[in-house]
């Protein structure tokens, strides 16, 4: 359905306007269904962003810090999606051996499972894009990418 009809609007000042809108129509409409997909797991996608760079890292730690730079959603406070993350097991905190100040993250074996088994759901979430061709993804992409990359330049 077109984004006029969507949120009931049919005039924007004009197309940067409208791509904004969009944007932002489309990223609630994405978290809506990752929502819907990691509430079976009992996670939130900010958590599962966590488990999903500790992953990448393993075995080797992660600083919080670490976290913070690379998640997705940098609003996010990565020192208490950690603890509830550690609460359920899926992560452990150490102090760091080589400065006791830091501490360092790393994901359990029961975090890896979890992972595992969302894995498992991966066409789930790539028909999301069902509408989309793989050629139509990768030019959306690059489109995004070129957007930021002018944006950080303006800066």
């Amino acid at each position: 359905m077109k984004l006029e009809e969507e949120i009931k609007q049919s005039r924007f000042r004009n197309e940067f306007h409208k791509l904004a809108v969009n944007i932002f129509y489309t990223n609630s409409w994405l978290l809506n269904l990752q929502t819907e997909l990691f509430n079976k797991f009992g996670i939130t996608g900010n958590q599962f962003n966590i488990l999903r760079i500790l992953r990448g890292q393993h075995p080797r730690p992660a600083t919080v810090n670490l976290l913070k730079e690379r998640m997705v959603d940098k609003m996010s406070d990565a020192s208490r999606l950690v603890e509830r993350l550690r609460v359920k097991g899926l992560v452990k905190r150490e102090l760091s051996a080589d400065d006791r100040r830091m501490v360092d993250v790393k994901i359990t074996e029961k975090g890896l499972d979890l992972l595992s088994q969302i894995d498992k759901l991966n066409n789930e979430y790539d028909s999301f894009f069902c509408n989309l061709s793989e050629k139509e993804a990768k030019k959306i992409n690059d489109l995004l990418d070129k957007m930021r990359g002018l944006n950080q330049t303006n800066q």
